[in-house]
């Protein structure tokens, strides 16, 4: 068992071991850590949609975006920038959006083509396919470009959470019970108890129940999901607040007009 902070003869007290896939970053950032490498360039997967929305909405066309949105995420893997985050960035999402402010900024004032990985290796971040790029295309709106990127980002966190859900149901065998429970948690106007009962030949209380716990199934894996993003896993809780209300202003944003 590893010593206590309060025992006797234990070292003084240090900042805490970097447990989550961000902070294992930023304490390799200077390194050529093939683990470290690898955290980073999965986080850059998964941000790969709020970082071209907000390039999008900065005015770019869909097909420049993506161009700017890999070369960004190439800059960052390959030369480091995450080591030059400053310690109040703790979290994933803070850092990237700071990032490619200063990257289409500095874009201006160089060749477009040369920044497009020109005499640079090519990094392959798990970009979206063209066919999938139509998912990308953020809605006109008078949202500003960082309104857009906190919204896409909070979808994202949200679309990845109910992966890992999804991979644990089919581990377990219970893939057909998640098809058939998923609305639930999505809020589809289409949920039923009666039609989930009847499609898993289950009572209509057992169903309510295995509703019950699948949604604190998900909360688990939404907050494993806003782990891997902040420096300390003491955040998460700070992190799932601010996602909450991001998507609840955007609920209240788009159902502004309507009758």
């Amino acid at each position: 068992m590893p010593q206590s902070e309060g025992m006797p003869g234990a070292p003084p007290p240090a900042r805490r071991f970097p447990t989550t896939r961000w902070s294992v970053v930023q304490a390799a950032s200077r390194t050529t850590s093939p683990q470290a490498r690898a955290a980073l360039e999965s986080l850059c997967t998964t941000y790969w949609p709020p970082v071209h929305a907000y390039i999008r909405r900065c005015g770019y066309s869909t097909d420049d975006a993506a161009d700017l949105t890999q070369a960004f995420f190439a800059r960052v893997i390959e030369k480091g920038d995450v080591g030059h985050a400053r310690n109040e960035l703790g979290r994933f999402r803070t850092f990237l959006l700071t990032a490619v402010r200063h990257f289409l900024l500095n874009q201006a004032d160089h060749d477009r083509a040369a920044k497009r990985g020109g005499g640079r290796p090519h990094v392959s971040i798990g970009a979206p396919s063209a066919d999938d790029l139509a998912r990308f295309v953020e809605p006109a709106s008078d949202e500003t470009p960082e309104t857009i990127y906190e919204q896409r980002w909070a979808l994202t966190v949200l679309d990845v959470a109910m992966q890992r859900l999804q991979q644990l149901s089919e581990t377990a065998g219970e893939l057909a019970q998640f098809a058939a429970l998923r609305p639930f948690l999505t809020g589809e106007e289409t949920a039923s108890y009666a039609e989930a009962a009847r499609t898993l030949q289950k009572a209509e209380g057992a169903v309510r129940v295995s509703v019950h716990r699948l949604r604190r199934r998900f909360g688990r894996c939404l907050r494993e999901t806003l782990a891997d993003t902040v420096s300390d896993p003491a955040d998460v809780d700070a992190e799932l607040a601010y996602l909450l209300d991001v998507l609840s202003r955007r609920h209240h944003t788009s159902s502004l007009g309507q009758p």
